[in-house]
């Protein structure tokens, strides 16, 4: 691998690192993919629970929206996963972390790896946060352009996009847009995320070296992209039980990548 696009981030006060963002090939995501079944193997237990809690969630979501009324807002949810998707692998990040340090991971790993950096963490998710509202009021304006403001019954909706003009023309111009959205949600956290629970770093400095990694590899991570958008659609078509599955190994392929994708070097080492 051949290493370029570096930058030294200066902290008053504090040791410096230099972000090095590696040149990867076009066969990488399938060595990431390897290397999260790999680590869901070596974590079962953890992995699979961690997995199974967002599976919950979702389903007590979706039966909720039933109950409460508002079913119609499930599809561009759905959709929306996407842009929180970084978040939810948090936990993951935690379990193959462990692993790689010897240890043998607990639920506290999943569910605390978050909180030696809580603050940065917590601006990553108000921007993550952003996008999907972001999605949400694009959602609701493309439903009212193509449908008008009458809520149909479920039946009939569902029936009228697979089948209508207007239905048709709402997912072509909704996947559209809402590709192009999730795709800068993408850029902005593929590595910033793990780079924030890794290093002593400001979240605009993670969100920088994710762009930069992009940026760097724009063919290989719009395969990344495209491989972790199937397999959650996948998950999904499983009424989310497959999530238990697809979600920690898509997290662990997650670490893995950020540890091939970027490297850190203490700037006094630099230096000297």
């Amino acid at each position: 691998m051949n290493a370029a696009t570096t930058k030294t981030n200066h902290h008053a006060d504090q040791p410096s690192v230099k972000i090095t963002i590696n040149k990867v090939g076009l066969d990488r995501p399938r060595a990431w993919l390897a290397a999260g079944v790999e680590d869901f193997r070596r974590a079962t237990v953890v992995s699979l629970s961690y997995g199974m809690f967002w599976v919950g969630l979702s389903i007590a979501i979706t039966l909720g929206a039933f109950t409460m009324g508002y079913w119609y807002w499930l599809l561009p949810m759905i959709a929306g996963f996407m842009f929180i998707g970084p978040l939810v692998a948090v936990g993951s990040y935690g379990i193959s972390r462990a692993l790689e340090r010897g240890q043998v991971p607990n639920l506290g790993d999943a569910f605390g790896s978050w909180k030696p950096h809580a603050g940065q963490l917590a601006m990553m998710g108000v921007m993550m946060m952003i996008f999907f509202l972001a999605w949400i009021r694009l959602a609701t304006l493309l439903f009212a352009l193509f449908f008008g403001f009458e809520v149909p019954s479920p039946a009939s909706l569902y029936t009228a996009l697979l089948t209508t003009s207007e239905g048709l023309g709402m997912l072509a111009v909704g996947t559209v847009a809402g590709g192009i959205l999730a795709f800068g949600a993408f850029a902005i956290s593929v590595v910033a995320i793990p780079t924030l629970m890794d290093q002593d770093l400001t979240f605009m400095e993670g969100i920088e070296a994710s762009v930069r990694c992009v940026a760097r590899n724009f063919r290989v991570m719009l395969l990344w992209a495209v491989i972790l958008t199937l397999c959650v659609l996948v998950g999904v078509m499983t009424f989310y039980i497959g999530l238990a599955l697809i979600l920690p190994v898509l997290g662990h392929a997650s670490w893995h990548a950020y540890e091939d994708l970027v490297r850190f070097e203490p700037f006094e080492k630099i230096k000297s």
